[in-house]
């Protein structure tokens, strides 16, 4: 016969032995937390938990940009509006100094820095009052072509038209070559994005050479050439810089 205490012996032991397990349960749930509960340094997919950003980290770095941007649209630039359904209405409208573009049959329209299909958009909301599901296309009968700038110490410093595919050793031919007393280690610098201009070193002494040639970076529209005197050794790879202020590379390179 079993007896009451050995009932209470048993009843005791199992009563342990549930604690333990739940208690290694809440244990495993709090190191590995499984889906439906992440832990703070895990991210679901899909879900509203976002990692906070490292201490000092900064925004204020250039954007990414497009592989092939599309033409924005710029200060004297002429276009060509064709309206297929009302061509009563077709022209050709210069870009103002201020940015906009005159319509006929209602108001101006800013187009300022915009490319072909938003300005395309932008002449149809303007029409919406006057014409139902208008037609539209735009062409850019002038424009500013693309170009680059030479300067520093080459032989014939200046803007130069940029029409075909060049490289920076070409350009700087183009530009009379490096005279004497400039280095061969040059700077190229691009608008990377708005406030920030992106700033490379090349060294042409070994691509004249043969040497690394792969490095002979090719020219963008609007990118700059700098041959600095010898004096100059070191050099910034981003340089902030603010519309209306004028650049000077012999400065912002120098420490």
């Amino acid at each position: 016969m079993i007896t009451t205490q050995r009932v209470s012996k048993v009843l005791v032991m199992a009563a342990l032995v549930i604690g333990g397990v739940i208690a290694w349960i809440n244990i495993e749930a709090q190191t590995n937390p499984g889906p439906e509960h992440p832990g703070p340094e895990q991210a679901v997919a899909g879900s509203d938990v976002t990692a906070n950003p490292p201490a000092g980290a900064s925004n204020d770095r250039p954007a990414l940009q497009q592989r092939y941007p599309r033409y924005q649209v710029t200060r004297s630039d002429v276009l060509s509006l064709s309206f297929p359904l009302s061509p009563e209405l077709n022209r050709q409208v210069t870009v103002q100094p201020d940015g906009y573009i005159n319509l006929q049959g209602t108001g101006s329209v800013y187009v300022q820095g915009m490319t072909v299909p938003e300005i395309v958009a932008a002449i149809k909301k303007a029409y919406a009052n006057v014409l139902r599901d208008p037609i539209i296309d735009v062409d850019l009968v002038d424009f500013q072509k693309p170009f680059f700038i030479a300067g520093g110490q080459v032989g014939k410093p200046g803007q130069y038209e940029l029409r075909h595919d060049t490289t920076v050793s070409q350009a700087i031919a183009m530009a009379g070559g490096i005279v004497s007393g400039g280095k061969t280690q040059i700077f190229l610098y691009h608008h990377a994005s708005p406030g920030w201009v992106e700033v490379k070193k090349l060294n042409l002494k070994d691509i004249y050479h043969g040497k690394n040639v792969n490095e002979d970076a090719q020219l963008q529209p609007g990118d700059t050439i700098f041959v600095p005197e010898k004096f100059i050794t070191t050099f910034r790879k981003y340089i902030p810089y603010s519309v209306g202020t004028a650049f000077n590379p012999q400065t912002a390179f120098t420490q």
